[in-house]
């Protein structure tokens, strides 16, 4: 068999290049991961999944269910187009 993702609209912003969205900062706060206390360029971001690390460009994603994950900005591109409010 066969199927088609149905189509959903989702939030989204690219980590280290967008500003923060507040979804993200309550869940995660603004100090996102400490690397021997300094701040990096990644993130760690718990899912039902385990926990899944985005870096500086990828997309970081809130799904229809309210979950959190990152997903790399290719596939992001070749998966999701912008959704114009109308």
């Amino acid at each position: 068999m066969k199927y088609v993702k149905k189509p959903v609209v989702v939030e989204a912003f690219q980590f280290l290049v967008d500003e923060r969205p507040d979804w993200f900062i309550k869940e995660y706060g603004r100090q996102i991961v400490l690397d021997g206390g300094e701040p990096t360029t990644r993130c760690e971001i718990k899912t039902l999944e385990g926990v899944m690390k985005a870096c500086k460009g990828d997309m970081i994603i809130k799904g229809i269910q309210g979950e959190i994950y990152p997903c790399k900005k290719d596939i992001f591109d070749a998966s999701y187009e912008l959704y114009e409010d109308s």
